[in-house]
């Protein structure tokens, strides 16, 4: 029997052996260039083997890599109420079918029940009564047409713009709150209004007229949102993958990764180019340490507390606003 096994063993690799001199020997018996011709197939076929090798590889720790990002993420939500990679659902951002014009004055009404201001040189009406004229603005690929009008109330434009832009009117009014204090403002100042969303409106210059004033504030705001989603390829921050997100305008404060898990994340990244700290989570609505940037953080708390309660504790005090004031990508802050 062992004898038997034996012989076989020993054809099959003489058959083995002698499959390899057959190929061999043909291989002498071609051309010099036909021999060059095959040694380059043969070392292009390893070399495109050992590149997919190195691809799957790298794509298994890419995935490795976004799995720790986005459990990280997980837990900051589980801690803080607050997930970097995921401020807010598309779903939300760009649902203008929750309110209408109505809606957002009676939210105004009584978001600002205690403001009783008057128009005087240092202060402004109370925002559930502003009233400005307003101009049409033509559609455009962004955008559909608002149409304008003599008096129009601060529900009406927010409402305009919102189904204008199609962004949410909730995201416009959480906006409000969180750049200059004006939802809930007792004694508006000309600024508050002059910068309402901060766009274009530099600390070291006026705002640029295009954007001065409430309505093309709030209207500016909710076309860049929409020419941000249309030319994301051109920002740092895209969706889907992992980005690098600073924690302060200080470049010595640091950064981590956050895994961007949609397009309105993106967008508040963009407008906003800052996530919180743990110093900032930490602190609720109040401040952190040195390092800590509050604008996402802010936004997140404010629309949590108005319009999506969740089901773990969130602080309800309304945090104050640490405005970063944009010009066509650049930013400025007031303060920290």
């Amino acid at each position: 029997m062992s004898t038997r096994a034996s012989s076989k063993n020993s054809k099959s690799k003489g058959r083995g052996k002698g499959g390899f001199e057959r190929l061999y020997a043909r291989w002498r018996r071609q051309s010099l260039a036909r021999r060059v011709e095959t040694g380059a197939a043969a070392t292009l076929a390893a070399l495109l083997v050992l590149a997919l090798v190195i691809t799957g590889l790298a794509f298994l720790s890419y995935q490795a890599r976004v799995s720790v990002v986005r459990h990280g993420q997980e837990e900051s939500n589980d801690l803080y109420g607050f997930n970097p990679g995921l401020i807010i659902s598309d779903q939300r951002f760009f649902d203008t079918t929750s309110m209408n014009a109505d809606d957002v004055q009676a939210f105004l009404d009584k978001k600002g029940a205690t403001c009783t201001a008057q128009t005087t040189r240092s202060s402004q009406p109370c925002l559930k009564s502003y009233k400005v004229d307003v101009p049409s603005k033509p559609a455009d690929d962004l955008c559909d047409e608002y149409q304008g009008g003599k008096a129009q109330s601060a529900a009406t434009i927010i409402d305009g713009a919102a189904r204008s832009c199609r962004i949410s009117q909730k995201v416009l009014l959480t906006m409000l709150q969180k750049e200059q204090h004006l939802v809930s403002a007792t004694a508006p100042t000309p600024l508050q209004y002059k910068a309402a969303m901060g766009l274009s409106c530099p600390d070291d210059a006026d705002c640029d007229p295009a954007y001065a004033g409430f309505f093309n504030q709030v209207y500016g705001a909710a076309h860049r949102y929409r020419y941000y989603q249309a030319h994301m390829d051109e920002y740092q921050f895209k969706p889907g993958r992992i980005n690098s997100v600073r924690y302060s305008p200080k470049a010595s404060c640091g950064a981590s990764d956050v895994y961007i898990e949609n397009d309105a994340t993106a967008l508040l990244y963009i407008y906003t180019p800052y996530q919180p700290n743990q110093a900032a989570l930490k602190a609720g609505v109040g401040e952190g340490d040195a390092c800590s940037a509050y604008g996402n953080r802010n936004f997140s708390v404010i629309y949590q507390n108005w319009f999506d309660p969740p089901k773990q504790s969130t602080p309800s005090a309304s945090p104050k606003p640490k405005p970063v004031l944009r010009e066509a990508g650049r930013f400025y802050r007031r303060g920290r």
